[in-house]
């Protein structure tokens, strides 16, 4: 079940119920409790964002980024992933896009690329959402993601403003 070297790892949090940082900083602290290798766990500025294809009047999540080095393969990742989603209050069998106490998406996986029916990576939309690429900026301004010849930072300075991405907390 384990590679045979630690990789990086970007994984995106994502929460708009609850008590939104707690919950974010629960989450971040369980990935970073998942670091195996030489690097050092990162992670983003906290930042609020509009809902993005969700249903109207549905409430701002908080989102950040994380990174981190691991050796799991990328579905025990993901499995670890969705049983901390569920301990943390998300149902088993939500709704695409509803309302959640925590959302954990990985983005890349080292260099993998992967199309399964459960996984793709790197995220197939993450270079659209500027609510990703602003906090993974934060600590990987300079990473070109896999299938991408232009880093993140100039990805994200290709998006528009809308809709509103705004800091809350850059060393929460």
């Amino acid at each position: 079940m384990e590679l045979c070297r630690p990789v990086r790892i970007g994984i995106a949090l994502g929460s708009n119920l609850g008590d939104r940082a707690a919950t974010l900083a629960t989450a971040r602290d369980f990935l970073f409790s998942l670091n195996e290798g030489p690097g050092t766990p990162l992670c983003g500025g906290l930042y609020e964002t509009e809902p993005v294809d969700c249903a109207p009047e549905t409430s701002p999540f908080l989102n950040t980024v994380v990174e981190i080095d691991a050796a799991l393969r990328p579905d025990a990742l993901l499995g670890r992933l969705r049983e901390f989603e569920q301990s943390a209050g998300r149902a088993e069998n939500h709704e695409k896009n509803s309302p959640r106490e925590i959302d954990l998406d990985l983005l890349y996986f080292g260099d993998l690329r992967l199309d399964t029916p459960a996984l793709i990576l790197p995220h197939p939309r993450m270079t659209a959402r500027r609510f990703v690429l602003q906090p993974l900026s934060d600590i990987r301004p300079d990473l070109v993601l896999p299938g991408e010849n232009e880093t993140v930072a100039a990805l994200l300075a290709r998006l528009p403003a809308s809709p509103a991405v705004k800091l809350v907390d850059r060393d929460w």
